[in-house]
């Protein structure tokens, strides 16, 4: 049975540590959907324009030409875990407002039952790079908001962050809510992402707010993410240049 999708009203929050210290907290608005369904209010829908939307051609694969659902399948069932039975596959992702969006990270997410499995953290970069983050315990046991789970660092990000060291993801998925934290370690270096709301129906109110309250949907994203990064130049952080992405699309 397909599920009505979700709206995330959230707050993300990024801390640097080191040498060069900075923080910035924003309102940001996602939407938890099952990638199958086409169910929503009238001002959401799935690959077509509307003031709000999700398309597949976003997610799974190469920015622009992702495959969506069947790409994370695919991963999940290489790595093991088939989606079949009580096992459903849900997409955490910042929706397009009027055709434009850009998402810094999307959530594919793997459950079985009520307890989350695996997840495909979907890291997307101002420069039209992407790599993905495959999370599971051993054996796909069930992932707790107290289990924390590692993996290298492989694509640049930011050009004030090496491309060195390691991501901690911490998943917390609840009923009510969703808190997601990432950590990226590197020596006396880091930066803490977090991303934290509480879930309730996707309606065309919610809709209307999330637009009226944050406008420009992707242009906005962008527009941060600039103002932060000439604040890093300002406050002397040393600039690096892009290096090729990783040949690979998944860790």
């Amino acid at each position: 049975m397909s599920r009505w999708p979700e709206h995330i009203a959230g707050t993300t929050t990024h801390a640097r540590r080191g040498g060069i210290r900075n923080a910035f907290r924003y309102g940001v608005d996602y939407v938890l959907i099952d990638p199958d369904a086409r169910r929503g209010p009238l001002l959401f829908s799935r690959n077509r324009l509307n003031l709000a939307s999700v398309h597949d051609r976003a997610h799974g694969g190469p920015i622009g030409q992702g495959r969506g659902a069947d790409w994370a399948r695919e991963v999940l069932a290489g790595a093991g875990f088939e989606i079949t039975g009580d096992r459903r596959l849900l997409l955490l992702t910042q929706p397009r407002f009027l055709g434009l969006v850009f998402n810094p990270v999307s959530f594919w997410l793997a459950m079985e039952g009520d307890s989350l499995r695996a997840v495909i953290a979907e890291v997307s970069t101002p420069f039209h790079d992407r790599h993905s983050y495959l999370c599971h315990k051993p054996g796909f046991a069930p992932i707790t908001r107290t289990d924390r789970i590692e993996t290298p660092k492989y694509l640049h990000v930011s050009p004030y962050q090496q491309v060195a060291g390691s991501y901690a993801f911490h998943f917390d998925i609840r009923d009510a809510r969703i808190a997601i934290r990432i950590f990226h370690a590197n020596g006396p270096q880091g930066v803490i992402a977090t991303l934290f709301g509480p879930r309730r129906p996707l309606t065309n109110r919610a809709i209307l707010t999330a637009y009226l309250r944050r406008p420009f949907g992707a242009m906005r994203t962008l527009a941060l993410i600039y103002w932060q990064a000439l604040v890093l130049k300002l406050k002397g952080a040393p600039y690096r240049r892009r290096p090729e992405p990783p040949a690979k699309e998944i860790t």
